[in-house]
């Protein structure tokens, strides 16, 4: 089985979010979705989610593309990837963060992921910045 991973904040899904499932989810078996804390989301992003991680993880539950909703970590953003192992890991368009060392990560984890950077999916109008102001 081929297992894909995209990770991100999912603050309310989006056609945006459906898009970048659907395409992931072509490229393997399993799609798995890792949400991320919102502890992490008010570090990186300076604020809090407008809506909590139950509440992301429940929408992202209820999505028929969506295989496996798995919680990240609260200290390491790595650590998914030793019990996860992906053959694919998907990054959005405009995903900037905890992507500098993901190579190194999952080389140290000796784990041969391929990473592909998704296209945008009308980024003007589905942008999770745009549509939560």
């Amino acid at each position: 089985m081929k297992i894909i991973m995209v990770f991100g904040v999912f603050d309310g899904i989006h056609p945006g979010h459906e898009y970048v499932f659907k395409r992931a989810k072509e490229l393997g078996d399993w799609l798995v979705v890792v949400v991320a804390r919102d502890q992490t989301v008010k570090k990186v992003k300076g604020h809090f989610p407008k809506h909590k991680e139950t509440q992301r993880i429940q929408a992202l539950e209820e999505s028929p593309l969506v295989d496996q909703v798995v919680m990240g970590s609260k200290s390491n953003p790595y650590t998914i990837f030793n019990s996860i192992k992906p053959q694919v890991v998907c990054l959005g368009y405009d995903q900037e963060v905890f992507i500098d060392k993901l190579p190194e990560a999952l080389k140290q984890r000796n784990i041969e992921a391929e990473i592909i950077r998704l296209e945008a999916y009308q980024p003007e109008r589905y942008k999770s910045s745009l549509l939560n102001t």
